[in-house]
């Protein structure tokens, strides 16, 4: 009976020093962090979040900016194409669909040889269609996007981006 209470304080003795260095008494109350230690922990993160967040989301913006114009610049190109075969630039009301679909009749029907884009013509980085209207007020064309806001004009994230 000696034996087996022995063997019940020795398993438990071994539970309790688990994990515990040598060289140092085990305490159990000290055997996680305190409160002060995970505040400073928690306040050195939301300083960092809060310094390297607005940088990233800047970058966000530059992008969507980068993509718009890539896009532009590539209906432009596309819409060039188109005018080489057909003879004329789209008219508004046939827009940018005319890069994808054949016209239904007439001339520029006979003429066309596309599809002068790949896929359906994509929406700008914020949703809405881009505008094109032929003739443009400087050029034969004027494809357009207002941005981030939607609105003609704007700076930074909303501003323009036209193919003038």
């Amino acid at each position: 009976m000696n034996t087996d209470k022995n063997a019940l304080t020795l398993s438990l003795d071994r539970r309790s020093t688990a994990g515990c260095v040598k060289v140092q008494r085990c305490d159990p109350r000290r055997q996680g962090f305190t409160l002060l230690e995970l505040l400073v922990v928690v306040a050195i993160i939301g300083l960092l979040a809060a310094y390297v967040g607005p940088k990233y989301f800047s970058q966000i913006g530059k992008s969507e900016q980068a993509v718009a114009k890539a896009q532009v610049e590539a209906f432009s190109r596309s819409l060039g194409a188109y005018r080489i075969d057909v003879g004329a630039y789209p008219s508004t009301e046939e827009g940018l669909a005319s890069l994808v679909s054949r016209p239904s009749e007439g001339l520029k029907a006979k003429k066309w040889n596309g599809p002068y884009l790949e896929k359906a013509v994509p929406l700008d980085p914020w949703g809405r269609p881009y505008m094109y209207r032929s003739p443009g007020t400087a050029s034969d064309f004027e494809l357009t996007s207002h941005g981030k806001d939607g609105l003609p004009g704007g700076t930074g994230d909303a501003a323009d981006i036209s193919s003038q």
